[in-house]
């Protein structure tokens, strides 16, 4: 690990990856390895946990292709040095913003998401002109074996890199000294990831999760709410950080609301065999999503799998946040439902908990729309949707407080791996004597004029 590092170090010290015709190239680079390595991508991550060649270009490799034509499309600008006003103090002077990559960079991926989660970072890191370690995660064994075979076998180790392995291996490239270190996962492993770079004084990036809530309004249209709803929430079998965790319903509308919830669950007709549902990644967290629905007030659903990884959608009812499925991030297909009175009541409720990733909204009132935009910290959302905005490249996208620190995605995350100079330029044939030393009386009242105009 150690020599690795610092291969990469040598390398970036070169100047090479700072030029933007070489960025461009090994952005080109990513995206003709990923497009001539589809079919297996596809059948890696298909023999991880079931998903489908639909959902992964759908929910990974679209969004890659996109992020990749993004960055080349604008990289020239987001690079190019930016002209900011000069203070009068500094006359005759020009002040200019110049942006700079960090140097050597660290990402680990999450598993969730493999490939999107692990590529999307790097394909920032790379527009800013950095060399990157990636370390994907190791539950989903194949994806990273053959990310590790096509990365590897392509980019020189100096510039790319993937390393797996599991928690000694992310262990020990924890302890080198990155310029850069971006994390995808929970938020007990970010804490862990943020103290380590504590010690070299690296800056982070923690992309993590939390209990994103989803309110439903007396004033919504219920039809197509559910059906949105239903498809954020089950996707990825609810394996998704930005997946409404949990929804507030108006009591007003709530039995409306569960029996199209259930119309809606059951006309998708969530199966392996439709390719729309995929298996819960291992049994470790088949045994940890079971034990939340026990106890609970099952609406509909709850039929569980161990050998097939399976669990079907299931919606729970009655809920209070006094119940162990509101204890934690759920993270799997099991959708509490919990009734409010009024929405400011809900508002507050929700405002005493950790901060979300992400919050969705369902109303065509303005008000209620913006009592929750302006009332709730949050990462990021939507009204009337849910999920959808992660496919916006011009939109940042990362948490706040628990949920994460730092945002990419766009500009944001050329921005996440990059460091922003500030240059004041002076011409030699002019100097205003002022801050020279006599400090005299004079030069005091004339400094304190010019300040008034800064």
């Amino acid at each position: 690990m150690h020599d690795l590092v610092a291969k990469q170090r040598t390398y970036f010290q070169t100047q090479q990856t700072k030029d933007i015709a070489f960025r461009r190239k090994q952005l080109d680079t990513l995206k003709q390895l990923l497009n001539d390595n589809e079919e297996l991508l596809y059948e890696a991550i298909y023999s991880d946990f079931k998903k489908s060649k639909f959902d992964t270009y759908t929910s990974e490799l679209s969004l890659l292709y996109q992020d990749i034509d993004d960055a080349k499309k604008h990289i020239y600008k987001w690079s190019r040095k930016q002209k900011v006003k000069t203070d009068l103090i500094n006359f005759p002077g020009t002040s200019f913003v110049q942006p700079e990559p960090l140097g050597v960079a660290l990402v680990i991926g999450a598993w969730n998401y493999p490939y999107q989660l692990s590529l999307a970072p790097v394909i920032a890191a790379m527009a800013a002109g950095n060399t990157i370690v990636l370390k994907p995660s190791e539950l989903p064994a194949r994806t990273s074996a053959v990310m590790a075979q096509l990365i590897n076998s392509t980019f020189s180790s100096e510039y790319f890199h993937v390393v797996e392995g599991g928690v000694p291996e992310t262990t020990e490239l924890l302890n080198q000294k990155f310029d850069k270190i971006f994390f995808t996962g929970s938020t007990k492993v970010g804490k862990i990831v943020y103290k380590a770079a504590a010690e070299n004084l690296t800056p982070v990036t923690l992309e993590m999760g939390g209990k994103s809530p989803a309110f439903i309004s007396e004033d919504c249209n219920v039809k197509m709410s559910v059906k949105r709803l239903v498809w954020a929430k089950f996707l990825n079998a609810g394996q998704t950080c930005i997946a409404p965790d949990y929804v507030m319903v108006d009591k007003k509308v709530k039995d409306q609301f569960l029996t199209s919830l259930v119309d809606e669950i059951s006309s998708q007709q969530f199966a392996f065999e439709n390719d729309n549902y995929v298996q819960i990644i291992n049994n470790d967290h088949v045994e940890r999503l079971q034990g939340l629905m026990e106890d609970a007030n099952i609406y509909y659903g709850g039929t569980v799998s161990k050998t097939d990884r399976y669990i079907e959608p299931t919606v729970l009812r009655d809920v209070t946040f006094e119940d162990a499925v509101m204890q934690e991030e759920i993270f799997g297909p099991i959708l509490p439902v919990i009734e409010y009175d009024t929405l400011d009541e809900a508002i507050h409720t929700v405002a005493q908990l950790p901060k979300p990733l992400s919050c969705y909204v369902f109303t065509n009132k303005r008000s209620e729309r913006e009592a929750v935009l302006k009332k709730l910290s949050f990462g990021g959302g939507a009204v009337n949707d849910a999920v959808m905005h992660i496919t916006n490249s011009r939109l940042p996208f990362g948490g706040v407080g628990d949920s994460g620190i730092g945002a990419y995605h766009g500009e944001a995350g050329f921005k996440a791996f990059s460091h922003y100079k500030g240059i004041l330029k002076k011409p030699t044939w002019f100097e205003l004597p002022i801050k020279y030393f006599p400090h005299t009386a004079g030069r005091f009242k004339l400094i304190k004029w010019i300040s008034r105009f800064q």
